[in-house]
């Protein structure tokens, strides 16, 4: 976590907070003593985040800052309003995204570009308007949600897998341009996470597909994962995966034999 004063606590911005891992992330740093910014498009879901918190951690400050990250044109007054609450920004948390559930040949491209301009060029926008108050302010620490789906595309997720190739690629260049200011970048790779990004994955229309699926009903959910990773986070390591077995072995089999890989994933109907 980034160097403060004595007389302050870290302020921590986290997108994507009404749910799953980005509610989890927020209770961590809540416990752990942040005040905290919670940012997402559900204002009333968010209200229940903090009073959650407050719960929890009576000591942290809660700002509730909603904001839909499609709207790039609103992302910079939104990123000021954040500065302004405490004069700085000692950690990012790029969470907010959705994922995709349809076919590339029964996707429509606004779908595409819809899954592109939230996980992407969201993350990307907000985090071009937080960095230079880092900069001026000495450190920071931004983190990023990616996924497995980050180092290898699957069925099913065509927009989302090139979405989490376009933050790994992006970030880790980020990362180089920042070692000099004390700002250190993190990605975050899950496996399957029992959240509800499946109910809300787009199909191939736009619509929300609607229901659970079956890596994700048996995955760890949002607590476990983050607790499993905690130490990495605040270590600021630069990459960090957290999956299943299968999901690893499949990371590894990227690397040394992709031609099986590609042969296991094509037998695989899962979604």
């Amino acid at each position: 976590m980034s160097t403060v004063s004595s007389t302050s606590k870290p302020v921590v911005w986290i997108t994507g907070a009404s749910s799953g891992i980005g509610k989890a992330f927020a209770k961590k740093y809540a416990l752990h003593g942040s005040d905290l910014i919670l940012s997402s498009r559900r204002k009333e879901e968010l209200e229940k985040v903090k009073d959650e918190l407050i719960e929890i951690s009576p000591r942290s400050e809660i700002l509730i800052l909603s904001l839909d990250l499609a709207k790039e044109e609103e992302l910079a007054d939104k990123a000021q309003e954040a500065w302004d609450w405490k004069q700085r920004i000692d950690v990012l948390l790029n969470n907010g995204g959705i994922s995709q559930r349809s076919l590339f040949l029964e996707s429509d491209m606004s779908t595409l570009r819809t899954l592109m301009e939230v996980n992407f060029f969201g993350s990307l926008a907000l985090t071009r308007h937080v960095l230079p108050k880092m900069v001026e302010q000495g450190s920071g620490h931004v983190l990023v949600t990616s996924s497995v789906a980050g180092k290898f595309g699957t069925k099913f997720r065509s927009g989302y897998a090139a979405s989490k190739h376009a933050i790994q690629g992006a970030f880790d260049s980020i990362r180089q341009e920042m070692y000099e200011y004390n700002i250190a970048v993190t990605l975050i790779c899950p496996g399957p996470i029992k959240t509800a990004i499946t109910q809300n994955s787009l199909t191939g229309d736009g619509k929300a597909f609607g229901k659970m699926g079956d890596l994700h009903t048996q995955a760890m959910d949002a607590d476990e994962m983050v607790q499993k990773i905690w130490k990495k986070v605040v270590a600021r390591k630069e990459e960090i995966v957290v999956s299943g077995f299968k999901e690893r072995f499949a990371l590894l089999l990227k690397r040394i034999a992709p031609r099986l890989l590609n042969k296991i994933l094509q037998r695989s109907k899962v979604v």
